[in-house]
C-alpha cells in the first residue's frame, strides 16, 4: 500500500492519497480525520486496546465513510453501501468500489496514522 501525504499551499487543506485498491482510506484520512488530533488519538487508543484484548470491535461513523475494526484488520467503507446485511449475490455481481471501501491490516493502519500524526505536525 503505497501513500503520500499533501498540503494545499492555497488554503491549508490536508490530502492523503493512497494508492488503487486503497482510496477510500485516503478519503476517510483526509475527509474524516482530517486534522482533528482527538479523533486520531481516539483511533490510535483503540487500535493498542484490540491488540491488547482489551477490545474486540471498534467502529467510527463519519459523515461519508465508516471505519471498522477487529484485531486483525481494519475496513474503510463508504455509509451507501450498507454492508449490514449479508447479500446472496451472483457471480457476476460484485459491490466492490475500489472508491468505496478498502480493507488494510491493524498495524498498516497504525503505521499509517503515525505518519499521518507526523504530516500533521509538520
Amino acid at each position: 500500500m503505497d501513500y503520500e501525504f499533501r498540503r494545499n499551499s492555497l488554503d491549508g487543506s490536508v490530502l492523503a492519497l493512497f494508492s488503487m485498491d486503497h482510496e477510500a482510506l485516503g478519503r476517510w484520512l483526509s475527509e474524516e480525520l482530517g486534522e482533528d488530533e482527538a479523533k486520531l488519538s481516539a483511533v490510535l487508543q483503540a487500535i493498542a486496546q484490540l491488540q491488547a484484548g482489551e477490545l474486540e470491535h471498534y467502529q467510527l461513523v463519519g459523515r461519508d465513510l465508516t471505519l471498522e475494526m477487529d484485531k486483525e484488520q481494519a475496513v474503510v467503507a463508504a455509509n451507501v453501501l450498507g454492508f449490514e446485511e449479508e447479500h446472496d449475490l451472483q457471480e457476476f455481481m460484485n459491490l466492490y468500489d475500489a472508491e468505496s471501501i478498502a480493507n488494510c491490516g491493524l498495524e498498516d493502519l497504525q503505521l499509517v496514522l503515525e505518519s499521518w500524526r507526523e504530516f500533521l505536525g509538520s
